[in-house]
Order: C-alpha cells, then structure tokens, then sequence
C-alpha cells in the first residue's frame, strides 16, 4: 500500500513495505513555457541560485522551436511550420535593433564580456541572438528544454494544487501528460496578429501580409508599398522598404500620425477607407496606387494553451490587468508570466521578473495575501491611468523594474541612466529617422562607448554576424565621422 501526500513545497511520499516505512522526498516541478528571451532568463535565474548553492526545483521548459531565442531566432517559414504548428517568430531578414543596445544589456553579462570589444549601438538580429544565447552557453540549461516540444493544454486541480500540463514532441507526434507545482508562462505576445479588414480589401490583387508573416523588403525594389500602423513596425518596415528601393512608402494612421522628418518617397496619410483594386483610399479624401499591403497592426494577447481562467486577456500596455507585480496571476498564485507587458525595457525588465518569480518560488520572497496582492494591483494600475506621455511611460516602467530589482539579489544597474538613454533615443529619432542607428551610447553596465558600424544602417545591406563584425569591411563611416549622441554626452561627461 502506498500513502501519496502534498505540502506547498515539495510532495513528500511514504510507501510501506514489509513493515518498514520510507519517506522520498520530491522536489517540486516548474513547467517555463517557451525558450525565448523571457524563458531563458528564468533558466538564467534558478541556474545563478544553484551555482550560488541554492537548492532549485526541478526545471522543464518547452520550447516549439527547435532551437532556443523565440522571436530573435529567425525562420523563413511564415503562417504554418514544417509541422502544421503556427510559426512563432516575427523575425524578418534585415531587422537591426531599433532602440540602443545599451538601454536591454543584461547586468550580469555585458555586451564587452560576449564580444570581446565594443560594438556598435544598434547590432542586427544576429548579433543580438548570438548575444542572448551566449550567456547560456557556458552552462548546462539547455539540458532542461524539450525543443520541438509545443505545449497543447494546462489545467489546474485545485484540491491538489497541481497542473497537468500535456505536451506533444512535434517530429514523434508523441503526447506526454505530466504534473507540475506551478507553471510560467515565457511565451511572449508578439505571435498572434491583430488583421483588420477594409471595405473593398478583397479586390487588391497585391501582395498583403501582416507584420507578423513580413520577412523581408527585397521584393518591394520599385514597388509602391502601404504599412497601415503608426507604431514600431510601421516605422521599421516602412524603412526597410524604402532602404529596399521601393518606389514609395505610405504609412496609414489612425488616430495620429508617427511624424518623423521622412525623406522624399515615405509619407503618412489618415486611415485608409476602402480599396478600390490597387487603389487605397483614405480619409482625407487623398488616393494611391499600392503593389502591397503589410497590416502593421499589432498583437493579441492570445494562450491557446490556457483555459479561461488562466489566460491573460489584456490589451498591450505596460501594465495589464490581473498580474501582481506584473508577473504573479492573480487567481492562482501558482501561475506566473514573464515579459506579458508592452516593452521599453525588455531583456534586462525580463530578468529582474525572472528573478522575482525565482524567489517566490524559493520562498525568498513572501506572497501577501489576495487581500494585499489586490491593493497592490489597484495601486500601480491608478500609477498606469495617470500616464498622458510617452516620457511618462518609460519612466513607469522604470519605477515598476526597480519595486523589482530592490526585492532581489539581481545586480543593480543605473535605472535612470537607461531612461536618459531612452529619451536621447527618442530625440535622435525625432532629428533623423533614417539615421538614427549611426549614433552611439555609453554603457550603464561597463561605461564603454559604442563605436559607430563601420557602414551606415541606409547603406548596409549584410546583416550577418560576420559582416557585422569584421574591422575590414569597407567602411562607409569612420569612428572620426560621428560621436555619440549630444544628449549622451552628458551622461558621460563628454
């Protein structure tokens, strides 16, 4: 006969056999759902406490893909893999970093300690994938990820506290259903797109697409292109369409216009009201003639793997609804989310929220009562309802990352420094749109200068790592020809 019971901490077993008594113990389980940035910094969590000595629980993280990075690990496949699953990344061929390196640097590795060197502010997809999986490398993490492995259903007993969680190995078609202590949820809110539709869109005989399936501008060489959107991927695609060649670039807003100082060939014009064929129309009362359509149109919070009572359904801001401390869900304390948020900071806010679900679970941290969880809520959602600027905003998500960080032993890093970073960023783009990516930062982690890319970002028409880091290539810019941003010359003094 077996006796099987459960403690918050562990499940402690007794088994009886021939009069003798044995007690095994079992440490507790962790499903991380997703191996990308946010995933990984939860492995990087609980691997600092074990090599600090600390006893972790039991790890699997599933990962769909078959390699580590979510949206930085680039596929050409768009709409359905190889094996029917819906493709996670909205990677495209050409994207380089559109805010500073030094604003996303992990306190715990700089980007001097990857590279050996300084590089520029503003890497290639490459760079910064080779930059995040580095960290791991050195250590035995990816031995607790199931790569290829989608997670199909999550349900919650109760009574016993447990989830089963049912999984499927994508090239066996294989199933496995296995219990968990509590589950994170690293699975990002960059997937699922939001496609409107328009009156008379089914007569476009162009090409359409959503940000989500874009790869790449190549074919937009001599091509009048429409990005509907007035947010990041509007404005990045619809440079790289231009970088690209195409003949024209129309940005259609709906409530406000980007209202960068574009050069001649992009535009921006009111929402679009209907399609008449290749001709978009819009509600000034202005036309054009369109070869493609990208619907720059943003992202639903969407976890099919969840039911209703345990998926985040939020609008994308910087502080959904439902989370306490923007991570722990609040119906069931044992379910956490990682990077759920809209993102000025991502891969440093990512891990100081890894870090914190890392302590909870390790009972370094308290949980208050749903009393108190739900007064903290209340309290930094008022903070939310007041923000009227972007400024604002970034400094939310300042003040929310520190409430984090002085909870944990993450390293601290200059908070305010970022910030700065982020509103000289804003003003560089504010100045040149086009060229932005040719200015340079300091450092918050390190002090080291960026130096500039030895080819201007309109120029350069090789992302790859080697291209990217080789001091031979032809330059079409000096390190002489640009110093670092005016507003980052206060910051370091110069």
């Amino acid at each position: 006969m077996s006796i099987k019971l459960r403690n918050r901490s562990k499940r402690l077993c007794l088994y009886r056999t021939n009069y003798e008594v044995e007690y095994v113990t079992q440490k507790e389980r962790v499903a991380i759902i997703g191996a990308g940035p946010s995933g990984m910094a939860q492995l990087r969590a609980f691997e600092s406490a074990a090599r600090a000595g600390a006893d972790v629980p039991d790890i699997v993280c599933f990962e769909k893909q078959a390699d580590w990075g979510g949206q930085w690990n680039f596929t050409w496949r768009t709409g359905l893999d190889e094996f029917g699953e819906p493709v996670h990344s909205s990677m495209y061929r050409n994207l380089w970093s559109n805010g500073p390196k030094e604003a996303l640097e992990f306190a715990d590795y700089s980007f001097d300690e990857h590279f050996g060197k300084p590089i520029s502010s503003y890497p290639p997809r490459a760079v910064l994938w080779d930059y995040i999986a580095g960290r791991l490398e050195k250590s035995n993490v990816r031995d607790q990820i199931r790569f290829q492995t989608v997670v199909r259903w999550v349900d919650f007993d109760a009574d016993r506290q447990i989830f089963t969680l049912t999984s499927e190995h994508l090239p066996t078609g294989e199933s496995t259903t296995e219990e968990f202590d509590r589950v994170i949820v690293a699975s990002g809110h960059f997937s699922f797109p939001h496609m409107p539709t328009f009156a008379g869109i089914e007569t476009f005989p162009g090409y359409i697409t959503h940000a989500h399936d874009f790869r790449g501008a190549e074919s937009f060489d001599g091509k009048n292109v429409l990005v509907i959107g007035a947010s990041y991927s509007a404005e990045d695609i619809g440079s790289q369409a231009y970088k690209m060649g195409a003949a024209s670039v129309t940005a259609s807003f709906r409530s406000q216009p980007m209202g960068y100082e574009w050069p001649e060939g992009i535009e921006e014009r009111p929402v679009v009201e209907r399609f008449d064929g290749s001709i978009a129309h819009f509600a000034d009362g202005s036309s054009q003639h369109v070869d493609a359509v990208i619907m720059c149109t943003g992202y639903l919070h969407k976890y099919p793997f969840l039911p209703d009572d345990l998926a985040l359904a939020s609008p994308n801001n910087v502080y959904p609804d439902g989370l306490y401390r923007g991570i722990v869900w609040h119906q069931n304390p044992r379910l956490m989310y990682l990077g759920a948020q809209d993102q000025w900071f991502t891969f440093n806010m990512f891990d100081v929220q890894a870090w914190f679900a890392r302590d909870l679970i390790l009972g370094r941290i308290e949980l208050p009562s749903e009393v108190d969880r739900d007064a903290s809520i209340e309290t930094w959602r008022n903070e939310f309802e007041k923000i009227s600027t972007v400024t604002e905003e970034i400094r939310f998500q300042a003040e929310y990352i520190r409430d984090l960080l002085n909870a944990t032993d993450y390293p601290h890093f200059d908070i305010d420094r970022v910030v700065e970073i982020f509103l000289a960023w804003k003003n560089d783009k504010k100045n040149d749109i086009m060229g932005y990516r040719d200015r340079v930062y300091q450092s918050v982690m390190t002090g080291t200068i960026a130096v500039v890319h030895h080819t201007p970002w309109i120029d350069e028409l090789d992302d790859s790592l080697e291209r990217y880091l080789n001091e031979d290539a032809e330059a079409g810019a000096s390190n002489d020809d640009e110093e670092p941003s005016s507003d980052v010359k206060e910051l370091v003094g110069a």
